[in-house]
């Protein structure tokens, strides 16, 4: 049985990432250009086009199925989620800061203020919780809801 998609988002890197990666050029070009100014033109593009692809293939995914929580490469089964809660703001900052349990499972990128902080009821499991990214918490938090309640009236 194939599982069904509630909620699926992929962690992009914000466009000032891109404006920030591009110091690679000059930066290469005041290296490369005193020793030859098309080797110095070459390496400063290929440089700045290796740093925006490894930004994008490392882009981490987030989903939730009728099964299933997926953030990154990790997975748990939703009956083993407690109940999710957004954050924003402020409130963000002190979850992935000061409030932070070393314990935790992280899927943190920096360029995504907001971060839903879901519960793990699993006695087997060291982390209490896991804190993930992502740019629509209440929207994880109410897919999460909608798998537990359709797993548990399938169980």
């Amino acid at each position: 049985m194939d599982s069904m998609t509630l909620y699926h988002e992929r962690l992009w890197p914000a466009p000032w990432l891109f404006f920030a990666v591009a110091l690679v050029i000059p930066a290469s070009l005041l290296v490369f250009l005193p020793i030859n100014d098309t080797a110095g033109i070459v390496v400063a593009a290929v440089l700045y086009l290796g740093c925006v692809t490894l930004l994008l293939v490392a882009s981490p995914t987030v989903r939730v199925t009728d099964t299933e929580l997926i953030a990154g490469k990790a997975r748990i089964p939703v009956a083993l989620v407690g109940e999710a809660t957004a954050h924003r703001g402020e409130d963000a900052r002190q979850e992935r800061g000061p409030g932070l349990d070393a314990r935790a499972w992280l899927l943190i990128r920096g360029w995504v203020d907001p971060v839903v902080r879901i519960p793990i009821e699993d006695a087997a499991d060291p982390a209490p919780y896991w804190l993930v990214s992502t740019r629509h918490p209440d929207t994880i938090a109410a897919a999460l809801r909608e798998a537990k309640t359709s797993a548990n009236k399938t169980a």
